[in-house]
């Protein structure tokens, strides 16, 4: 692993690596950053709601995004933020109808 100092890629040394990886976000941090992508998620299809005829399927997707806070614990957030090797979202409640 490497850190970068004034513009330049050092190797970390054991002991940083070791921090480092034991570091873990709190659960308040995890579920700012559900709240964040989900009002994302929203923001990008709000234009289905300006354009008056959403499908049902549509509807459907943005009440399961404003009811992620409800429907999921502690327990779910790393599944929710979990990505693939592209860095694309897994969750199927991410995915857009």
């Amino acid at each position: 692993m490497y850190k970068i100092i004034d513009g330049q890629k050092i190797e970390m040394t054991a002991e940083e690596i070791s921090a480092h990886n034991s570091w873990s976000e709190t659960e308040e941090q995890k579920l700012q950053k559900i709240k964040d992508l989900r009002l994302d998620k929203l923001m990008e299809t709000d234009w289905w709601v300006m354009r008056g005829n959403m499908t049902e399927e549509q509807s459907t997707y943005r009440q399961k995004l404003r009811d992620i806070p409800a429907d999921y614990d502690s327990s779910k957030y790393d599944e929710l933020l979990a990505r693939d090797s592209d860095g694309k979202l897994t969750h199927i409640v991410w995915e857009k109808p």
